[in-house]
């Protein structure tokens, strides 16, 4: 069976080696690439090499990965010279993900607080994308735009103007399971509900639904009968991918975790493909 989990189930930083060796110990088939998904790090491409001959060595495969809007490289900043530095910092994303050979880049978008504290940010948001889809087509490379708690309203907005052979939606069931009273509806799996035909990036994991804890899933409250039709009914059409990790989990070990991750991916991927043989 293929299954996916983030690189950054231990560690964002540092060198990848030992990590991806351990996920394919563990029976994994694929990654989602999570290291410096929020730093202004730039791949060189000795770097992708070597992380491309890792990914042989061990029989892995690039699913997605989590590019970054950066801390002074950033594609929404005002200061106009930081955007254009965040533009580059996303087309290197871009460029290592087609090396690799995946489909899809993960950005963030802002919700209601952030657009609130930031004016003008949505103006600069679609003036990054229309910069970045010339280049990210000419690749073959989407970009997936991820739920927070209060952006689904966003999101829908871009999805307006954006069509879905550039801009499709991860869906990160944590942050979905995590619903803030002030926010207006339509909000958690409703919301999925009205976009899942746009689903292209799975994040996988689970909370108490107060907290944004990367659990193994199964563990806390995701409502994941629900998830699981809902991804069988969409557009969806790569392996369950995990983005749990270890630092909330009550046993640390690295290895008991992946052997946990597994079979928790294993379960979640059994009730899709039971709700999809349901729809034949």
């Amino acid at each position: 069976m293929s299954l996916s989990i983030t690189t950054d189930y231990l560690s964002d930083k540092g060198c990848p080696e030992d990590d991806l060796r351990r996920i394919a110990g563990h029976g994994f088939t694929h990654i989602h690439w999570c290291h410096q998904w929020n730093t202004d790090f730039l791949y060189d491409a000795a770097e992708i090499d070597a992380i491309a001959r890792w990914l042989k060595d061990f029989g892995l495969t690039l699913l997605d990965l989590h590019a970054s809007s950066g801390k002074e490289k950033c594609w929404t900043s005002p200061l106009e010279y930081e955007r254009q530095a965040g533009l580059r910092l996303v087309e290197n994303r871009i460029d290592m993900t087609r090396r690799l050979g995946a489909d899809a880049v993960v950005m963030h978008v802002p919700g209601i607080k952030g657009r609130a504290e930031n004016p003008g940010i949505m103006d600069r948001l679609r003036r990054s994308l229309d910069d970045l889809a010339p280049y990210a087509t000419r690749r073959g490379v989407r970009i997936a735009v991820e739920n927070g708690h209060d952006n689904i309203a966003t999101i829908r907005e871009l999805f307006s103007a954006f069509g879905p052979e550039y801009l499709g939606l991860c869906w990160d069931s944590g942050h979905g399971n995590l619903i803030a009273p002030d926010v207006p509806s339509p909000k958690g799996l409703d919301a999925l509900d009205l976009i899942k035909e746009r689903l292209l990036v799975l994040h996988i994991h689970d909370n108490d639904g107060a907290n944004d804890r990367h659990r193994v899933p199964f563990t806390g409250t995701v409502d994941w009968p629900r998830l699981a039709s809902l991804i069988a009914r969409s557009g969806y059409r790569k392996c369950v991918s995990m983005e749990s990790n270890v630092h909330q989990e009550e046993n640390k070990d690295p290895q008991d975790f992946l052997r946990r991750a597994h079979a928790a991916g294993e379960r979640l991927a059994a009730m899709i493909a039971g709700e999809k043989a349901g729809l034949r």
